[in-house]
């Protein structure tokens, strides 16, 4: 045959397989997704092929949707689905998702660590990001056996979450959840931080405690310090009259003991509640943290102000921030000021 003749021919033909390979990439590695921002997928232990097929149809264009299907036919993805949180976007086409899934190669989600009062609210934050569930997480947190493998019982188990921002995988077990949690605590409480809390004469646990005190006391981070270091007086104070140190008489520790969150003023009648978070009748801090604590919260107390008060009070200004006093005298003026302001506003 001539080369004019063969011409001829491969002419056609690379038009032809080039035509086939551009089918092939429309098909199987152009974009999957016909939404312009990224999707995400998530498949759990309830999934199965068909479930997976209706989580993909809306966000798919056609022809990628077909070629996955196809894929699926030919592979044994079907009966062996994985749980996870898969990203379906622009620059992912029909193979490479396919690959992802078969393949357990999900996307990790930021999980922010709430500052919140109680381990049912943890719980119901947490599971919002998670495929455990509420449940899950509140009976492994409420677990004495759970709690003492991860060195903390039920009071101080809280002590465990530090509140950032952290990927993990959407379909992570509680145990690894909490092993993660574990870890990242350990990393937080760095030697500098360990230092600072032995010379205070506190564990870590007995810092994120104070602090989740404070942190109720206010939200003014450049207070927070001042409000520490008036607790930690407290704590250190040791006299006939208060051999075991001085009460804290904190009114969030009040809050916390009753559950009542919402309370405005505290009354003397709320103060005889039978609980160790009662720091009216209890000296030293209560048995674990009131929150999980903000960091400013934690390195507030860390770096705490040295002073000599003894007392505060908020100010009858409502600024939210507070009066401090060295004498009990002292404080009480204060304490009629804020009183008569509550009374102005209606307060109860």
């Amino acid at each position: 045959m001539s080369n004019q003749n063969c011409m001829k021919y491969l002419g056609p033909a690379a038009i032809c397989v080039l035509a086939i390979l551009g089918i092939l990439y429309y098909y199987f590695f152009s974009a999957f997704s016909a939404k312009s921002a990224t999707q995400y997928v998530y498949i759990d232990t309830d999934d199965n092929i068909d479930s997976v097929y209706f989580k993909l149809s809306p966000i798919a264009k056609a022809g990628p949707y077909s070629a996955f299907k196809t894929l699926v036919r030919h592979s044994k993805y079907a009966d062996h689905i994985k749980t996870g949180r898969y990203e379906v976007s622009t620059h992912i086409g029909a193979f490479k998702l396919f690959r992802h899934l078969k393949n357990g190669q999900q996307s990790p989600v930021s999980l922010t660590i709430p500052s919140v009062r109680t381990v049912d609210n943890l719980s119901e934050e947490l599971s919002k990001h998670l495929m455990l569930s509420k449940d899950d997480i509140s009976r492994a947190l409420k677990d004495e056996a759970t709690c003492r493998k991860y060195d903390y019982d039920t009071t101080t188990i809280m002590c465990m979450f530090i509140p950032n921002t952290y990927n993990i995988y959407w379909n992570c077990s509680i145990d690894k959840l909490l092993s993660r949690m574990q870890k990242e605590s350990r990393l937080f409480w760095t030697d500098a931080r360990r230092s600072k809390a032995e010379a205070l004469k506190l564990s870590p646990n007995e810092v994120i405690t104070l602090a989740s005190i404070v942190d109720e006391e206010t939200a003014n981070n450049a207070e927070k310090p001042m409000i520490a270091g008036m607790y930690y007086n407290r704590l250190m104070v040791r006299s006939a009259k208060y051999p075991n140190g001085m009460p804290l008489q904190a009114d969030p520790t009040i809050k916390f003991a009753w559950k009542r969150f919402e309370l405005k003023r505290i009354y003397n009648n709320l103060l005889h509640i039978h609980s160790p978070y009662n720091t009216y009748t209890n000296p030293g801090l209560p048995p674990g943290p009131i929150r999980i604590p903000s960091v400013a919260g934690i390195d507030a107390v860390l770096n705490l102000v040295h002073h000599d008060y003894l007392y505060m009070c908020a100010k009858e200004d409502f600024s939210g921030t507070h009066n401090f006093a060295r004498t009990y005298d002292e404080h009480l003026k204060n304490a009629a000021r804020y009183s008569a302001a509550l009374n102005s506003r209606g307060i109860k």
